[in-house]
């Protein structure tokens, strides 16, 4: 999980209760309230707080932030102001709730679901991801049901507003987040589309992603990608002294990792991964010869993996992360063969590697098998999207008996890899998909209805507002 770990982002007193029933209390308020305009009806929710907003063309976009328990289990206990953004199109329309499991963005962009409904999105971001941390922070009140929760709850204020059908969706972490809100508020929403979603069900048995390893793409790219990273760190004395000089002139430090040299190393491990993850087979001509020039073997691993990735500036936006990792969620772990002799710090990439250690870290095993029972057993209305050459697809969620009769489905891209989506399935798939999203959404035509093979998206393509952009990530982090 190391570049998996890092893709794979207002202090004024509101009236209003923050205890378990007061969503009930802020449902009732904004009920009588004034309906000439969006903003004001969503301010009239207690705990709300307007940040900005950004026009676009065919909607009201706004940032926002909502009170929200630290501890939803211990309401009095202290808040946190929860940053979210809406892209408004009309009450009488359906709702997407995103979640990326990061930061949220303050520009306009719409998923893909939300493109497929032509609906209102509602996009929040995940808890201690700042702003959105409490202070002081406490770190145990991090994790997967206090995440769901904090959804649960703001769906409950705004559903008396956006009274339609609504889907949870997300990619990646966000995926992850989408799902594990569904296993423990499973009424909330009327169906769920997670991207790109790993499932770890045993952080000790990761021998899936060797297998995935040894098969993805072909043989020759496969073996050219080692044989870079091979070389990588036998001239590693010559390139970490180029990555030290870089360091010190951009103000970059390694007190987390411990050193340059070691964050070389999770960077050089991070390689071949994330080629994988963010580029496709016809990318394999851009690999270098082993015997390249260091300037361009320095380029190719800066483009693919990120020297920043492991700095203390690089890690710190992602700290959430990676305690979770630690804590619930899981890491992968790759064996490397072809890496022997050449590693001198084996099972640094670890999330406890990248966590202050001023923070406490404690791994709880048996959250994830218990979301992948309920996935299995007891989950409706649940869309998986992966891509076939994608690594997180290693351990994907999986689908029990009568996943049909339940309408879950999981489909894979054809090549695809982490930005894999509904439009890039086959067209069986694809229809399939997207007629399923309008049923749960409410809005499937009556042609879609009679044949699932008519569905589209409701809404056009806008390039502006359904860009998709693909950071730089760590091995370990979706």
């Amino acid at each position: 999980m190391r570049k998996a770990l890092r893709s794979l982002l207002a202090a004024s007193m509101l009236i209003g209760a923050i205890g378990a029933g007061s969503a009930t209390a802020e449902a009732a308020t904004t009920v009588t309230a004034p309906k000439s305009d969006i903003k004001d009806r969503i301010l009239s929710i207690p705990g709300m707080k307007f940040v900005e907003e950004k026009p676009y063309q065919g909607y009201r976009y706004l940032v926002m932030t909502y009170r929200q328990p630290v501890d939803h289990r211990n309401p009095g206990k202290g808040t946190l102001e929860q940053r979210f953004t809406l892209l408004h199109k009309d009450t009488d329309r359906p709702t997407v709730f995103f979640t990326s499991g990061y930061n949220v963005s303050t520009n306009p962009s719409r998923s893909e679901p939300t493109r497929i409904v032509d609906g209102n999105q509602v996009s929040m971001e995940y808890r201690f991801f700042t702003p959105s941390r409490p202070q002081p922070a406490d770190w145990s009140k991090l994790d997967i049901w206090q995440a769901a929760s904090d959804q649960h709850r703001l769906y409950q204020a705004l559903k008396p507003i956006y009274g339609k059908n609504w889907l949870a969706t997300g990619g990646s972490k966000g995926g992850m987040t989408a799902t594990y809100f569904r296993r423990f508020y499973p009424n909330d929403m009327n169906g769920t589309v997670a991207y790109v979603a790993p499932n770890d069900v045993n952080d000790k048995e990761d021998s899936a992603y060797d297998k995935f390893f040894r098969n993805v793409g072909d043989k020759a790219c496969r073996t050219q990608l080692n044989s870079v990273q091979r070389e990588a760190l036998v001239r590693r004395d010559e390139i970490v002294a180029r990555y030290e000089k870089w360091a010190k002139e951009n103000g970059k430090t390694f007190k987390v990792v411990g050193s340059a040299d070691k964050a070389y190393e999770n960077v050089v491990l991070d390689l071949v991964w994330s080629f994988w993850q963010y580029h496709l087979q016809s990318d394999c001509a851009s690999v270098p010869a082993t015997k390249a020039s260091t300037d361009e073997l320095y380029k190719f691993i800066d483009d693919i993996s990120g020297f920043d990735g492991y700095t203390d500036q690089g890690l710190e936006r992602f700290t959430p992360y990676y305690y979770q990792a630690g804590t619930q969620l899981g890491a992968p772990t790759v064996k490397n063969p072809h890496l022997k002799g050449v590693l001198r710090y084996p099972g640094i990439n670890q999330p406890r590697s990248y966590v202050p250690r001023d923070i406490p870290m404690t791994f709880r095993p048996g959250a994830m098998a218990d979301v992948d029972r309920w996935v299995r057993e007891d989950s409706r209305n649940m869309l998986f999207v992966y891509g076939q050459n994608d690594p997180w697809s290693g351990e994907p969620f999986r689908l029990g008996k009568g996943a049909a009769a339940r309408h879950d489905y999981r489909f894979y891209a054809p090549g695809g890899n982490h930005g894999s989506n509904i439009a890039q399935l086959v067209a069986d798939e694809r229809a399939k998909a997207t007629a399923e999203v309008l049923k749960w959404a409410g809005v499937a035509p009556q042609a879609v209805q009679k044949d699932e093979k008519a569905a589209k998206p409701l809404a056009p393509f806008d390039a502006k507002l359904d860009r998709v952009k693909n950071d730089k990530q760590s091995a370990l982090r979706p």
